[in-house]
């Protein structure tokens, strides 16, 4: 069995491969063009060389080459016919327009019409002897002479008459003897001069006579309406070329200036007449469609039919109903063009009419943009003055120092409708995906501006945006997957409803008790949401967002300073621990589950209010220690999880710097108080860690934690006057010194000796500093002379002690 394919893909394969054989009938008539050019050229030089001489001269392929001539013989003839053809025309042209005067009536009546006998009588005797391009540009000379004809019979038996009522007459008779002249003599050029000619007459005679606009809009879609047909009619290329673009002018003309009338009309009447006008144009141009070949254009033009249809409804509807309602009314008319599917139509022509609807659609859409914005980005105006005052209605929390939209009354309905077409048509096309998530984002959109188009009290309008974040979330669950990553409706509706709770949130600032309340609501709502797989890693995390916002409105309710709400904000870095503690680390098949997925989110949405905290706390530093501290609380539970433990880091890192704010804040200048906190548990952690490892080198293990005190205690000692400091830190690095001999350890016996020597040279600089005075200034030469001496002649022997002092301590720990 064969496979037959449909009638229309079947006839765009055969126009395909009759377009191809026309492209190559061309290039083998230009082949053979050049092959008989050459083979006349070569008879033409064989006489000279006489009979069975052969021709003398270059091997083919070198000189044959390069005296190939540059043009072919036809189109050295043509370029000399087309040139006579003009000069003949200009010089018919000059002595109509300069040397008529010179001549009787006679005279003129004489040579002017001989002329153009003899032009046009000429083709006969020319075609008859085969010379067709020759009688082609004679003919076109004859053509332009009975332009001159009209324009010399005007000024001399006419000259009174109208122009644009003569040129009217003369081009419609122009166009009929041409257009018999080419059919009769079978020339090419004066059949598309006549359809070009025959798009004047009727334009020209309407302004004769003064016509209006809409009896010249009828004219121009009536001439297009001949052009259409001409198009669809005619056999030659260039007819059906000219016929399409004189067609495609005047109507795009028509449907411009009908367009224009219907809109700009006072009343229903004028509208009503520009209505019937486009109508009648898409009446012109699906008939247009159904007799096209090409499927592509049918489309096109039952488009432009459907545009012509909704943009009249409109014209009328502008003048008969409140502005407002313009635009639903165009919606209608839309939806009404997708009854055509389930028609008998064309299916080019149908596919076009429901793209004519699905952009009108569009064009409703956008009508209802500016609303649309101006809820979303309107309560971020609002937020700049925090409990300011209850508006009189929702209109005014949303739209707060912007303007407002006109006629937007109607843009609920406009996206709701839209949504439900797209809803209802979802089921019958391949673009379903998209479709599923257009159609919420529209609906959602509709149920935000309906509290603001209906000038809600403002507490109505609150919990109306709660409801579309309650339905937001309750779409999100219902159609989400468990144990994957969200569907596109699914994160389409999650994101709608973040989108809402901001600008909610945002609202709610104008009232301090809307504040609280919203707030709350939002953080139940999200939380709940949250308990999913499905939204979790994105609920979650907006719950803790809310919920630190709420914190904050509760201390500033309470009239307590922002460095007492930071304890109350911190109660959501604990409560994000605790969801992410038992969240994390669930895996299914290999792959993380939904639970794990919201993790990363949940710790840093902690994360962020823990550092709210501390951006609070910050001015008080008794508070900044205390807030510290239990940040790193927080950091030593998450640190208990297996998979944190680099957590503990961070935990260190913040009881660390707790303690010293709290140095800091009693006042505490000396070095020591803040970093044996860190020597101690540093000491801990690098033992600990030895005895896990034996490897471990001690500088690793200890060398960090005995310089943080050693170090800024020796330089804290350097310039101390007192005993006691200098004393302690000598005992301390003997300590250290003798702990390194115990244990065998390089680090502390590196940095202990070198501390307590440093300690030893500081008490001894008074002293050797009065001795260097007491010597003479001889002496100090003197004695370096002496060291450098006996250095030099124990060079070598110092140097093998040096090797073995070094491979002494290379043995150390």
């Amino acid at each position: 069995m064969t496979n037959l394919p449909p009638p229309a893909e079947e006839l765009r394969f055969l126009d395909a491969e009759l377009r191809q054989l026309d492209v190559r009938r061309a290039t083998l008539l230009r082949r053979r063009a050049w092959l008989v050019h050459t083979l006349q050229a070569t008879a033409a030089r064989q006489p000279a060389l006489g009979p069975g001489t052969a021709p003398v001269g270059p091997p083919a392929g070198t000189g044959a080459a390069a005296r190939r001539p540059e043009a072919t013989a036809p189109g050295v003839q043509n370029v000399l016919l087309v040139l006579g053809g003009v000069l003949l025309t200009i010089a018919a042209i000059a002595f109509t327009l300069v040397s008529w005067g010179h001549l009787g009536i006679a005279g003129r009546a004489l040579v002017l019409g001989a002329l153009t006998v003899g032009a046009l009588g000429a083709p006969v005797a020319l075609l008859r002897r085969g010379l067709r391009s020759t009688a082609e540009a004679v003919a076109a000379l004859g053509t332009a002479l009975t332009v001159l004809d009209a324009y010399a019979l005007h000024e001399v038996a006419f000259p009174g008459t109208d122009g644009a009522g003569y040129t009217a007459t003369a081009s419609a008779v122009l166009a009929a003897l041409w257009a018999v002249y080419g059919v009769h003599l079978g020339l090419r050029h004066p059949l598309p001069l006549a359809v070009a000619t025959a798009h004047l007459p009727l334009l020209l005679g309407a302004i004769a006579v003064g016509a209006g606009p809409y009896t010249l809009t009828a004219v121009s879609l009536a001439t297009a309406a001949g052009g259409a047909a001409v198009a669809l009619r005619a056999a030659l290329l260039p007819v059906r070329i000219v016929a399409v673009t004189g067609a495609l002018g005047t109507g795009a003309a028509g449907v411009l200036s009908a367009g224009w009338l219907g809109w700009s009309a006072s009343g229903p009447g004028p509208a009503a007449r520009a209505a019937a006008l486009l109508l009648v144009a898409a009446a012109l141009a699906l008939v247009a469609g159904r007799f096209v070949p090409r499927p592509e254009i049918s489309v096109g033009a039952a488009f432009a039919a459907g545009l012509c249809v909704v943009a009249g409804a409109g014209g009328v509807l502008r003048v008969t109903v409140p502005g407002e309602w313009t635009v639903p009314g165009c919606l209608a008319c839309a939806i009404a063009l997708l009854a055509a599917e389930r028609t008998r139509l064309h299916h080019p022509l149908r596919q076009g009419l429901v793209r004519a609807s699905a952009a009108v659609q569009g064009f409703a859409v956008l009508w209802t943009l500016p609303l649309v914005a101006g809820c979303v980005l309107g309560p971020a105006v609002r937020g700049a003055g925090a409990w300011s005052g209850t508006p009189r209605d929702f209109r005014d929390a949303v739209f707060a120092g912007l303007p407002r939209p006109p006629y937007a009354g109607t843009a609920p309905l406009v996206l709701a409708v839209v949504a439900a077409v797209l809803v209802v048509a979802g089921h019958r096309t391949a673009r379903r995906p998209a479709v599923t998530v257009a159609a919420p984002v529209l609906g959602w959109a509709a149920a935000l501006v309906l509290p603001v188009v209906l000038q809600l009290p403002y507490a109505a309008g609150l919990v109306a945006h709660a409801v579309v974040v309650a339905a937001a979330l309750f779409f999100a669950v219902r159609f989400g997957r468990a144990d994957k990553r969200p569907s596109p409706p699914s994160l389409t509706a999650l994101l709608l409803a973040l989108v809402t709770s901001v600008g909610l949130a945002l609202v709610s600032l104008a009232s301090e008790p809307a504040t609280i309340a919203v707030l709350g609501t939002l953080t139940v709502l999200f939380a709940a949401a949250g308990l999913r797989p499905g939204p979790a890693p994105f609920a979650a995390p907006a719950a803790l967002c809310h919920a630190t916002a709420l914190a904050c409105a509760i201390g500033a309710s309470a009239g307590r300073p922002p460095h007492h709400t930071a304890l109350l904000v911190l109660v959501v870095p604990a409560v994000a621990a605790l969801i992410a503690s038992r969240t994390g680390g669930s895996r299914t098949g290999g792959s993380r589950t939904g639970g794990s997925r919201a993790t990363v989110p949940v710790e840093v949405a902690g994360a962020a209010a823990g550092l709210l905290a501390l951006a609070l706390a910050a001015p008080e530093p008794p508070m900044l220690a205390l807030v510290l501290s239990l940040c790193g609380a927080v950091a030593a539970a998450t640190a208990l999880r297996p998979e944190r433990r680099a957590a503990g880091w961070a935990a260190a890192a913040l009881f660390l710097l707790a303690t010293w704010v709290r140095l800091a804040a009693w006042d505490v200048a000396a070095p020591e108080a803040y970093t044996l906190p860190v020597t101690g548990p540093a000491l801990i952690v690098g033992l600990l860690r030895r005895r896990r490892d034996a490897a471990v080198s001690s500088w690793t293990a200890y060398g960090s934690g005995l310089a943080v005190t050693l170090v800024p205690s020796l330089l804290a000692a350097w310039d101390d006057q007192h005993w006691l400091r200098p004393l302690a830190l000598g005992v301390a690095a003997l300590a250290v010194t003798l702990a390194g001999a115990r244990h065998r350890l390089q680090a502390p016996l590196v940095l202990g000796p070198g501390v307590l020597a440093l300690v030893a040279l500081h008490e001894l600089t008074p002293y050797l500093a009065q001795v260097v005075g007491a010597l003479p200034r001889w002496a100090p030469p003197a004695v370096a002379g002496l060291v450098l001496l006996v250095l030099g002649a124990t060079y070598e022997q110092r140097l093998r002690d040096a090797r073995r002092l070094r491979e002494a301590l290379g043995r150390l720990g």
